[in-house]
């Protein structure tokens, strides 16, 4: 044998991708946003752009707006308020996002922050860190706890954080009343920074996930053929840092609500905060079905759920959460639609020039059919049944000598 090295079989060994159209998996990885399984060609960003910038001017629309109205609430303490306000939402939507991105929502958001913010408000007058400390740990643990239940038994992100969402409300609904915030920590002195580093983080996050070999990675976990195929491990790590990460955001936001202010933390399931997060994440451009989103969405969309928020609280309007969420849920499925849409690769795209060969045989060891042979042995002529002539009578029967007639001459 020469020095090539024969590939077998092995037990529990994935092949490589090698799908029908006989491209190799050296191109694939190159070709395919998802190699096994995925269409020919990139997912495509101009969606995401377009949407974005309908994001930035209604947002610059709605400013002008409370400008008008009150414009108090652009500036000094106003704008400190309104800027802490942005921080909270997009912390929540950051978490809701992150889960989003690797299909694997996390519903458990909205609770994890209200618990966080009883806890805080009750530990408070400890410190800091004294109170956020455990707080970050058991988010983190109950992180752990979610992520290891969807990777390992394989079941959806969202029924899963739904029944984990389902014990913190029973942690939430011990307390009967209200907690008076007992700290002395005020983030709105703050606010400006806290607002700078929720957008270094949202913009960060969205370029460094259009990067295609990380959002490929990000996207693992997004089925693909039947939901009851696993990932694989990489899948599974990913994740479930998704997941933990998130329940951590959830958590950090939760904390600044009870900090900011004097108002008691009431103990409420929080699933409107869920419903909100989601939305948030969803307006945003982050794709329901997971893998696909943009660069600016969920600064863009942040800001502009909390300007519409302060618009109507300056007008008198009464809008709850439940009411702001459900429409941001109702336009970012529309968004989503869009993304799913015009974000896949293009129909009929084409992929790059396989290897030189010989054309006939592929990468792999499976050769192309041969060229249809006829039929043998050679079928006896039929007869036709205008003129029924016995074949065996043809004259070219008769020709030329036969053998035992010449025997016996």
């Amino acid at each position: 044998m020469g020095g090539g090295v024969m590939r077998y079989d092995e037990p529990g060994r994935e092949p490589s991708p090698e799908p029908s159209s006989g491209i190799p998996a050296s191109v694939l990885e190159n070709v395919f946003d998802d190699p096994a399984h995925g269409e020919p060609g990139r997912d495509r960003f101009a969606v995401h752009v377009v949407w974005e910038l309908l994001l930035l001017a209604a947002s610059v629309v709605l400013a002008y707006l409370l400008w008008r109205e009150e414009p108090a609430a652009l500036r000094g303490d106003g704008l400190s308020s309104l800027l802490l306000d942005a921080v909270v939402l997009g912390l929540l939507a950051l978490a809701a996002g992150l889960t989003l991105r690797t299909a694997a929502v996390n519903l458990a958001v909205g609770p994890v922050a209200v618990a966080a913010a009883l806890h805080v408000a009750e530990q408070g007058d400890r410190g800091v860190s004294a109170a956020a400390g455990p707080a970050l740990l058991v988010a983190a643990l109950g992180g752990l706890a979610l992520a290891l239940v969807v990777v390992v038994l394989h079941v959806p992100g969202w029924a899963a954080s739904l029944a984990a969402a389902a014990g913190v409300v029973v942690y939430i609904q011990q307390r009967s009343a209200s907690v008076l915030p007992q700290g002395d920590y005020d983030p709105e002195r703050g606010a400006l920074h806290l607002f700078v580093g929720f957008a270094a983080v949202a913009v960060l996050g969205g370029l460094f996930g259009s990067v295609r070999a990380v959002r490929r990675v990000v996207g693992r976990f997004r089925p693909v053929v039947d939901p009851a195929r696993r990932r694989g491990a990489v899948a599974a790590v990913v994740t479930s840092g998704a997941l933990v990460g998130s329940t951590v955001l959830a958590a950090l936001a939760g904390m600044l609500t009870a900090s900011r202010n004097t108002a008691p933390v009431a103990p409420d399931p929080g699933l409107d905060w869920t419903v909100l997060a989601v939305g948030l994440a969803l307006l945003a451009g982050t794709s329901a079905y997971g893998r696909r989103g943009g660069v600016f969405g969920t600064l863009l969309a942040v800001c502009l759920v909390t300007v519409f928020s302060a618009y109507a609280q300056a007008r008198g309007w009464t809008v709850s959460r439940w009411a702001v969420g459900a429409a941001a849920l109702g336009v970012g499925l529309l968004a989503t639609r869009l993304v799913e849409a015009y974000g896949r690769p293009a129909t009929g795209a084409a992929a790059e020039p396989v290897p030189a060969g010989d054309g006939r045989i592929g990468a792999g060891w499976t050769a192309p059919p041969a060229d249809p042979v006829g039929d043998w042995p050679p079928a006896v002529p039929r007869r036709s049944p205008e003129s029924p002539v016995d074949p065996w009578s043809d004259p070219g029967w008769e020709s030329g000598p036969r053998r035992w007639d010449a025997d016996e001459r």
